[in-house]
């Protein structure tokens, strides 16, 4: 079916039950030409084609009753209902994403090594954290000076993959508050939200683009942190539209908070950390990616979360939980949790997994 085939009652009637998303798949069109429609239908007929509970999930219902048994009063019990939400969440980040400029491509690298890939590993940035002799310029300054010297010191790989681990932003700033989404814990934040989130895409931005100068492909993770859920929702699809029309750019849009990339006979795994322990990530990504496991003879997971380094293997993988740049907080102060802040470069061949590592330290670059 056709969008302009598509008479206002059946519009109404597919968009309240399937949403702007797979709307945009029945009818053939993009999510952007389904949100004008809607604008176009809402403004004519006066109201939201959301009932005011389209996000809402029914608990029951409760009913109050007078001394002779009449109903006075009956209300709807309910609670936020978190697929909806999300859905609409997403529907509105795909919306936005069509409206982006697109960026002009790169030019690539003269030459690079065809068998290498180097992976540039950032992890539990927290960027907009007040800390420790950490503030937002503090941290700007922090990553561009060590991205520029992993990247300078690294070898001419053909393949580069930027695997911004989670927790990248320090909060999902619900209701504008400095807050971890699911626990609701108060944090210390320098500044604004929306200087934040500006500094954030900035930043990622002058890494992405710094890959192309040296590296003919360029892979994007945005992985799903604790502190940032619904952030790493909106970096994957913004990047990936920014990036559109640049072919040496790929982003990987995977909602699955475990990610993976085939290299030859080498498999790279990741997760943030926070929904599996470190113990368990082999049995993890085997079950999770069978195909890879099975093609490949090096295989590789990486996780932050932690802040501190442990690498161990285990039944075929070698997992490495990575360190952070960022300086300590008043909550890592008051526990006691102490580790060097260090963030890796790591170089992989297609035949020969692991060759190479580079590590590069805040002190390093001030």
């Amino acid at each position: 079916m056709a969008l302009a085939k598509c008479s206002d009652d059946e519009f109404i009637k597919l968009f309240q039950q399937h949403g702007a998303t797979e709307l945009s798949k029945i009818l053939e069109t993009s999510v952007r030409s389904v949100f004008s429609r809607r604008r176009s239908i809402e403004s004519r007929i006066g109201s939201s084609l959301n009932s005011p509970n389209a996000s809402l999930k029914i608990l029951g219902e409760s009913t109050l009753y007078d001394a002779e048994g009449e109903v006075k009063l009956t209300w709807v019990k309910t609670t936020a209902d978190k697929e909806k939400q999300e859905q609409i969440f997403r529907d509105g980040v795909l919306a936005m994403s069509e409206k982006l400029p697109r960026l002009k491509p790169i030019n690539s690298p003269a030459q690079s090594l065809p068998d290498l890939l180097n992976l540039y590993t950032l992890t539990d940035f927290h960027l907009g954290m007040l800390g420790d002799d950490w503030d937002n310029k503090t941290a700007e300054d922090v990553l561009i000076n060590c991205f520029s010297e992993m990247i300078n010191n690294s070898p001419k790989a053909h393949t580069a993959i930027i695997c911004q681990l989670g927790d990248f932003l320090h909060s999902d700033y619900p209701g504008l508050r400095s807050e971890t989404p699911l626990s609701g814990h108060l944090l210390n934040s320098d500044g604004e939200p929306h200087n934040i989130i500006a500094s954030s895409i900035k930043l990622l931005r002058r890494v992405v683009d710094a890959s192309l100068t040296k590296h003919e492909n360029v892979h994007v993770i945005m992985a799903e942190g604790n502190h940032d859920i619904t952030s790493s929702i909106w970096l994957r699809h913004m990047f990936d539209a920014l990036y559109e029309d640049n072919p040496r750019v790929t982003i990987d849009t995977s909602d699955l908070p475990y990610y993976v990339h085939h290299h030859g006979d080498t498999m790279l795994a990741f997760h943030h950390g926070h929904l599996k322990k470190f113990s368990t990530l082999t049995s993890v990504f085997a079950a999770t990616f069978p195909e890879i496991w099975g093609k490949t003879k090096y295989r590789y997971a990486h996780c932050g979360h932690l802040h501190h380094a442990q690498v161990k293997e285990d039944m075929g993988m070698t997992v490495t939980q990575h360190r952070t740049l960022a300086s300590k907080d008043a909550y890592s102060k008051r526990l006691s949790y102490f580790s060097e802040r260090k963030a890796e470069s790591t170089t992989y061949h297609k035949k020969f997994g692991q060759v190479a590592s580079n590590y590069v330290t805040p002190e390093m670059i001030i």
